[in-house]
This record gives structure tokens, sequence and C-alpha cells, in this order.
């Protein structure tokens, strides 16, 4: 079947491609986990669908900023990266969208991420491994500030159902 859809959304060139059922599903799977990713952020179109991790020296800058002390604030604050040499990195600025604007920061998005991860029964993108474990270290430091004991509790078990998430996607890799 033909559909027209654009390219992305918010952006006007439109494209005609043959898609399945099945493609279908899995295109509104992938954009359904986190639809934050797709919306043009600070005015440019080069972080739509950012990602930090493209690369073995970028998965050991983020070990080195994770180390730092990173925290990824609520909703209304930004990402803290501790070390000011490493907060500086020009290559910062995509995870700090990524926390930032894309992570689901509520606790009831959360967990709709976390049962929508429990039904999947693929592997799941780069992407979006990176950024439920990124969902999963905001979390984690959520139960750590939280001080009702009803709240921690629920927070806790996000982060046991996202941490289960994760473990099947690695099995499923």
């Amino acid at each position: 079947r033909w559909i027209q859809t654009p390219v992305m959304p918010g952006v006007c060139s439109v494209h005609l491609i043959k898609v399945s059922v099945c493609d279908l599903c899995v295109f509104i799977l992938h954009v359904t986990l986190y639809p934050s990713a797709y919306r043009i952020k600070r005015g440019t179109y080069s972080l739509i669908n950012p990602t930090f991790q493209c690369s073995m020296k970028d998965v050991n800058l983020l070990y080195e900023i994770l180390l730092a002390g990173m925290q990824i604030q609520g909703e209304e604050q930004t990402m803290l990266i501790p070390d000011e040499e490493l907060a500086s990195l020009r290559h910062v600025e995509k995870l700090e969208v990524i926390c930032d604007d894309i992570l689901p920061k509520r606790l009831s998005e959360i967990r709709r991420l976390a049962a929508e991860l429990a039904q999947r029964h693929q592997a799941l993108r780069w992407a979006d491994f990176e950024r439920t474990v990124l969902t999963l270290v905001y979390a984690t430091q959520t139960v750590a500030r939280v001080n009702n004991q009803q709240q921690k509790e629920a927070w806790t078990d996000a982060v046991i159902k996202l941490l289960s998430a994760i473990q099947m996607d690695l099995k499923l890799s």
C-alpha cells in the first residue's frame, strides 16, 4: 500500500513510500516509545531524534560523564554535569537535549514506557535503548531524592520495571 507521509513531523516536504501493515506497526511502535524525540526542539533540525552514542569514543564519554556525577533533573530543571570541562564539550549538547527534552520525567510517563517495553518481542533500536538506559538513570536518581515513602515505592517499582525491560532487551539482542 502506498501512503503519503512527511519525511519528519514538522517538516514540509512529503514523500510517497510503500509500507506494509507490519512496517507501519513497527514504525508506530518506534515513534510512540519516545514521541518527543521527533518534535523539533531548540529551533534546529539537526537535533530531531538525536542519539548521543555513535562511536566507542561516545560510549566512553557517557561513562565518564555518569561517573562524574551527572544529574538528570526534573521537568523544569536541566541536566547538570558537575565537571565543568566535561560539561563544556560541544558533543554534550545532544545529551542535554535527550535528557531535558526527550526523556519522560513524570512517573505516569515512565510507567507507560515500562508497560510498552514489557510487551515488546523484539530488540530495541539503538536510540531507544540509549534513552531507556538514561530514563533508568533518571528514575534511580529520583528514588534517591524522594522523601515520601509511598512515592519512593512507586518510583522503585518503575525502576525495577525499566531494569527488567533492559535485561529482556539484552536477551533479545
